[in-house]
C-alpha cells in the first residue's frame, strides 16, 4: 500500500537543533502535521542528552544554552543532566505544540518528483497526529514527500571507534563514551582512557577514585585554555570549523578547536597525576597496550573517548558528499541541494549555534518555498 504524505518541510531529529528549527517554523506560520513534521528516532524527548551517564549532573554541563523562546530555570545542579534536559525538552515540545513523531527511524532521503524530496521512514502511525511514546500501528511505512528538509540528526548515533593492531585480541572490556555507565562500574579495574577532549578528561577525573589504575593516552598533546572564553575566541573557533565545511571536509567539533578550560578541577587532576597524558599506544595486546619503545600497560578496560561523526548516512542517495568526505554547506544550506539544510552540523554543533542555525535555516526555507533563489539550482 502506498502511504506517501505531503508537507512543506520535514525536520529530522528533535534534539536542540531540531527543536530550534521546529520552533522557528511554528513561529513564522507553519502548522505542525499540516505544513511540517518533526521525526525523532529516540524513544522520548531529550535528544542525545537522555542517553548521558547518570554521574553527569546538570551542574557539570558546560555551555548548555536555552532553546529559543523558553528558558530553562531553577534546574537542580545535582540532578542528572539526562533527567533535567529531557524534562525541559518535553515541556518545550508541549509549550509550542511541536507534535514530534517518535520513535521514527529515517531510512533514506531520495529525489522525488516535481522537485520534492522523499523521506522514507519507519513511521506507521495511521492518524494525522501521534501521541508521545506511541508505538504506532500496523500498516505500511510512511514516506514523507517534502519541499525542504532540515536535517538535525547530530552525532550521538555515530560513535567513532579507532582501529589498532591487536584490538580483536583484547580479553578485557572495550566501550565508548556513548556506552559509559558512570565510574562505579570500574571499581578495582585498570582502565586506559583514550581521547583528549572534554569527555576523556571528565571520565578520568570520575574514574580515578574507583579504579585500581588509570592511564590517559591521546594522539596529540591536550591544549588547556587559560582565562575566560570570550566571544571573540568563540567566533574564531567557529570560523575554523566553518572553513572546513566550506571546503567539503568532514567537520571537526567546535570544542576540538577551543581547547580545554583550565579550571580548578583540571588543575587539581593534573597535580594529582590523574591527567598525566601519554602518547598514543601502538598495539593492543590480550592484557593491555604496548608502545613501540617497549613499554606496556596492563588493562582490564579500554574506554574510547574518541568522539563522534555526523549521523548523515540516510542522506547518501542525494550524493551530497564532496570528495573530501564532508557535505559542503553555506550557512546551513547544502551547496549541492538548496532544499537540504544541516542544522547542528559543523559550525552549528553547539547549543547556541544550533539555535541560530535553526532560525537561519527557516529563513532560507521560507525564501525557497516562496520561489526566491537561494543558491545552486537543483538539476
Amino acid at each position: 500500500m502506498n502511504n506517501t504524505r505531503e508537507v512543506d518541510v520535514v525536520v529530522i531529529g528533535a534534539g536542540q537543533a531540531g527543536l530550534a528549527g521546529a520552533y522557528h517554523l511554528r513561529r513564522t506560520g507553519f502548522e505542525p502535521e499540516r505544513d511540517f513534521v518533526v521525526l525523532d528516532h529516540a524513544p522520548a524527548p531529550g535528544g542525545a542528552w537522555q542517553f548521558r551517564w547518570p554521574s553527569l549532573t546538570y551542574g557539570k554541563v558546560h555551555g548548555m544554552h536555552a532553546l529559543p523562546g523558553m528558558e530553562l530555570t531553577d534546574a537542580d545542579p545535582d540532578r542528572p543532566s539526562a533527567e533535567v534536559i529531557a524534562e525541559y525538552f518535553a515541556a518545550y515540545e508541549r509549550a509550542f505544540d511541536l507534535r514530534v513523531r517518535r520513535p521514527v527511524d529515517v531510512k533514506a532521503v531520495r529525489e522525488g518528483v516535481g522537485g520534492r524530496l522523499l523521506v522514507e521512514t519507519s513511521d506507521r502511525s495511521e492518524g494525522s497526529e501521534r501521541s508521545e511514546g506511541s508505538e504506532g500501528s500496523e500498516g505500511s511505512d510512511v514516506t514523507w514527500s517534502t519541499r525542504a528538509l532540515i536535517n538535525a540528526t547530530g552525532t550521538w548515533d555515530r560513535p567513532f571507534w579507532p582501529r589498532y593492531p591487536g584490538q580483536e585480541t583484547f580479553r578485557g572490556r572495550q566501550l565508548h563514551t556513548a556506552q559509559y555507565p558512570g565510574p562505579e562500574e570500574f571499581a578495582g579495574l585498570r582502565v586506559v582512557v583514550v581521547g583528549g577532549g572534554a569527555s576523556g578528561t571528565q571520565h578520568l577525573m570520575e574514574l580515578a577514585p574507583y579504579a585500581a589504575a588509570t592511564t590517559w593516552v591521546t594522539r596529540r598533546p591536550p591544549v588547556f585554555r587559560e582565562g575566560l572564553f570570550t566571544e571573540d575566541l568563540g567566533r574564531a573557533a567557529v570560523a575554523l570549523v566553518e572553513e572546513r565545511v566550506r571546503q567539503g571536509l568532514p567537520p571537526k567539533s567546535v570544542v576540538s578547536v577551543t581547547g580545554l578550560p583550565l579550571n580548578d578541577a583540571i588543575r587539581q587532576a593534573i597535580a594529582d597525576g590523574v591527567l598525566d597524558r601519554q602518547p598514543m599506544f601502538d598495539r593492543i595486546t590480550p592484557d593491555g597496550v604496548d608502545w613501540a619503545d617497549g613499554r606496556h600497560v596492563d588493562a582490564d578496560v579500554i574506554l574510547w573517548a574518541t568522539g563522534f561523526r555526523a549521523a548523515i548516512d540516510h542522506l547518501a542517495p542525494l550524493k551530497l558528499r564532496e570528495p573530501g568526505g564532508g557535505i559542503r554547506i553555506e550557512g546551513t544550506r547544502a551547496v549541492a541541494d538548496p532544499r537540504v539544510h544541516l542544522v547542528g552540523y559543523g559550525p552549528s554543533a553547539s547549543t547556541i549555534g544550533a539555535n541560530r542555525a535553526g532560525r537561519a535555516a527557516v529563513r532560507d526555507i521560507r525564501r525557497l518555498l516562496a520561489g526566491d533563489a537561494v543558491g545552486v539550482a537543483v538539476g
